[in-house]
């Protein structure tokens, strides 16, 4: 930030590493006040502070709440090298040259600290800030932000005891879950409809891959659907109150499932997106995140098992942690394409003369009100595909598993 009046030509703060794009809590921030005049000015001080802190402000109802959490300060009077000064400690600048103030200091140690933030209601901010006081005129000021990023290794045994000490009771075994739901119709019961699941650990990084195992039952007369989401919680504390957002951050879906049937997840994906670590440290914001793993009854409340995650510092996540998703994901896909037999040289369709195209409009399925998904579709029209030609390969048999199996 530049600051600029009649004699002041120029007043910023520049750091020693432009390119650094976050510190770590026993950086050392470091770079200069620079300071250019139009004419000659007296400056009898140039203090640099180095401020963080958290805020949070959001309205309930007529009641304006605020509440402010600090965790860094630091301040420091600046001398210019080789610069005559006053009894004062006041110096002189004189137009056409450049002058500069160094400064530096250390970020408090890890754990200290807390991640950069910002949020609908509320931010975490760092900053240098300089002021320049000149004698019978107001103090001049400006800043520039820098960012703070706390690192959290989800792969920390001792961090997770330490995470799970923030959980309810009812979530100290998060991998895994199993929940039920009654399905009633005009008071009348119709069936109900289950879903167990479970994953294998709770710490990932960003762009790991969770993979879900789980079974959905369904003994209603209605058709469902199962989903998984990442959900981001996003809890502010002020004046007492707690103001909670939640965000929908990626979200897969299974197949229908009809009446009297059910469905099995077996590895099945969902990424985690480019989003920011898990903040448990601060006082008065919190972000936290959750597998939501859902089932979708048309005319009734979802069936939803949630399963909490810590998101952890991109680049911290452990070897093993990471090869053991790329081989969850190369084995699922060995085994979609084992399943699917496919020859190396398929024949050529080209002898094919019919007309396929689909005359009648698709209709929906079911009405799906569950965000940005979309609904699901049946044809209404009863018409054939024409047989694809002979292969003249010889097939292996192979006797996969069906996806939808019928309620034992």
């Amino acid at each position: 930030m530049v600051a600029m009046t009649k004699r002041v030509k120029t007043f910023q703060v520049t750091f020693t590493d432009p390119c650094k794009t976050f510190y770590c809590g026993g950086d050392k921030v470091s770079g200069r006040i620079e300071v250019e005049v139009n004419e000659v000015t007296r400056v009898s001080a140039v203090k640099v502070l180095g401020l963080g802190r958290a805020k949070v402000g959001y309205a309930k109802g007529k009641q304006r709440c605020r509440q402010e959490a600090e965790y860094l300060r630091y301040e420091e009077v600046l001398q210019l090298d080789q610069q005559p000064t006053d009894s004062d400690g006041s110096v002189v600048l004189r137009p056409g040259n450049k002058y500069e103030y160094l400064f530096g200091f250390e970020l408090p140690q890890q754990g200290q600290l807390v991640s950069s933030y910002k949020g609908k209601f509320g931010y975490v901010e760092y900053f240098v800030k300089a002021l320049m006081e000149r004698p019978q005129q107001p103090p001049l000021e400006c800043k520039k932000p820098f960012e703070v990023e706390e690192p959290l290794d989800v792969n920390t045994p001792e961090l997770l005891v330490d995470l799970e000490s923030h959980l309810p009771a009812s979530a100290k075994s998060p991998t895994g879950g199993v929940k039920e739901k009654k399905v009633t119709c005009m008071f009348i019961p119709d069936g109900q409809v289950s879903l167990n699941a479970k994953i294998d650990r709770r710490g990932f990084c960003e762009g790991e891959d969770i993979c879900i195992n789980a079974k959905f039952e369904n003994t209603c007369s209605r058709i469902v659907v199962p989903k998984a989401a990442i959900i981001a919680k996003h809890t502010y504390q002020a004046n007492g109150r707690t103001k909670v957002f939640r965000q929908k951050l990626s979200s897969v879906r299974g197949n229908h499932i009809i009446s009297g049937m059910c469905d099995a997840w077996q590895g099945k994906t969902i990424r985690v997106p480019k989003i920011k670590p898990s903040m448990l440290g601060c006082n008065i914001i919190r972000v936290e995140y959750a597998l939501m793993i859902y089932v979708h009854i048309p005319g009734s409340e979802k069936l939803i098992l949630e399963l909490p995650l810590v998101i952890g510092t991109a680049g911290l996540g452990s070897r093993s942690n990471s090869v053991s998703s790329q081989e969850g994901s190369v084995s699922n896909a060995s085994q979609s394409w084992v399943s699917l037999r496919m020859p190396s040289e398929p024949p050529s369709y080209s002898d094919i003369t019919r007309d396929c195209r689909l005359d009648q409009p698709l209709t929906p399925l079911l009405d799906d009100f569950d965000g940005d998904d979309s609904p699901i579709f049946m044809n209404t029209p009863a018409f054939q595909f024409p047989p694809p030609p002979v292969y003249t390969e010889a097939e292996e048999d192979y006797s996969g598993s069906a996806r939808m199996l019928p309620v034992c």
